[in-house]
């Protein structure tokens, strides 16, 4: 067995890969299949039952928005049984894509016989919590171990995947420490000494390949340009997968002439299919940018650590790293506005974070930080 799931624990999250050690050497990622976030005090929400109330009935948009627990509340397409629903009325709904780029939930409605009939009818209210990220990694490698380094990961477990788990001191290797740091750059080192840069943006996300390397081909530079796109496209789509970029993209392929792209799609398409979600290559436009679509459903993984809990939680894992194993006091945290405001609302992250580390965090707020800005001992840091 060559296929493992790594768990990481850190303060308020599980960094979860899965691993082939048998692609150790291939270009797709240093052995990295899959790279997930759980974040127990935070969940995503996909899969989550709910029992909401319709809060208002918008025909232009095909559907109704319905309030749900805690404040939060989501989008229910007439296609997805917003259809006969009017404002007051009660409606059980499942969330099938998290809230993402300012967006709310996006909803579905739920059988009733799903749920028990005394909780079809009240306020809006959590009936069921979905999957984790790590069970659904889980069920798509059911033979493969799942490797934690903190029990009470195993412990966060449905009891049918407790007896996969085991206990070793470093969940991530070096390798994949290394690759999971790299997830967080939006350049690329690709292939052939090809590079690129992954720009999110609220309508799309744009990638642009950078010829780099492959322009001392000694080749003609048609034939260079279109071999060095073919061997490094591969690559570049699996982290798409791997950053869980979503919606409208939008590739440039590195100095190849438009009329030369199509000769491409057969690496497009190959590449896609391998990725679960099945996103489409939807061919390329007049400028020659290759389009993909690849459907929304759990948050992007570069608005997971930008925002100010990814940051929060960011700042505490390097303040465990810093503290653990050190005797006395340990310095406290300096932290700006929205750091602050972030750790308040996961106090499960804090308490994580004095488990891991031995130590009762102290975290000072500094006006003198940015809001996102955070601090140990040395200089701030900005994400």
């Amino acid at each position: 067995m060559t296929v493992r799931i790594r768990a990481a624990s850190a303060p308020g999250e599980i960094r979860i890969a899965v691993t082939d050690d048998a692609r150790m050497d291939d270009t797709e990622g240093a052995g990295l299949i899959e790279y997930a976030l759980w974040r127990p005090g935070a969940p995503d929400g996909i899969g989550d039952v709910h029992r909401g109330r319709v809060a208002a009935r918008m025909p232009a948009m095909g559907g109704a928005f319905v309030d749900l627990a805690d404040g939060a509340s989501g989008f229910l397409p007439d296609s997805a049984g917003a259809a006969g629903l009017t404002e007051g009325d009660a409606t059980l709904v499942r969330v099938t894509r998290s809230a993402q780029g300012g967006k709310g939930a996006r909803l579905a409605a739920c059988p009733a016989d799903t749920v028990p009939a005394p909780d079809r009818t009240g306020p809006p209210a959590l009936l069921a919590r979905g999957p984790s990220p790590l069970e659904v990694l889980a069920a798509a490698w059911p033979d493969a171990p799942i490797l934690i380094d903190d029990a009470s990961v195993g412990a966060r477990l449905p009891p049918a995947l407790r007896e996969r788990v085991e206990r070793v001191p470093n969940a991530f290797d070096p390798e994949t420490e290394a690759a999971s740091d790299a997830l967080d750059d939006p350049a690329v080192a690709l292939p052939g000494g090809l590079r690129a840069t992954i720009t999110p943006t609220p309508a799309l996300v744009a990638i642009d390949m950078d010829g780099g390397a492959a322009s001392a081909d000694r080749r003609a530079k048609q034939t260079a340009q279109f071999a060095a796109n073919r061997d490094a496209l591969p690559a570049l789509l699996h982290q798409i997968r791997l950053r869980n970029l979503s919606g409208a993209i939008v590739l440039d392929v590195a100095g190849l002439a438009i009329r030369k792209r199509q000769a491409l799609r057969p690496v497009f398409e190959e590449s896609l299919a391998r990725d679960p979600l099945r996103p489409r290559f939807l061919g390329f436009t007049a400028l020659g940018l290759a389009e993909i679509l690849r459907p929304r459903i759990r948050p992007p993984l570069h608005e997971l650590v930008s925002g100010p809990h990814g940051q929060a939680l960011r700042a505490l894992r390097h303040w465990v790293r810093a503290t653990h194993g050190t005797p006395g006091t340990a310095a406290p945290l300096r932290v700006g506005t929205d750091i602050a405001r972030a750790l308040d609302r996961d106090p499960g992250a804090v308490a994580d974070a004095a488990r891991l580390s031995g130590h009762v965090p102290t975290r000072q707020f500094d006006p003198s930080l940015p809001p996102l800005g955070w601090s140990l001992s040395g200089p701030e840091n900005r994400p």
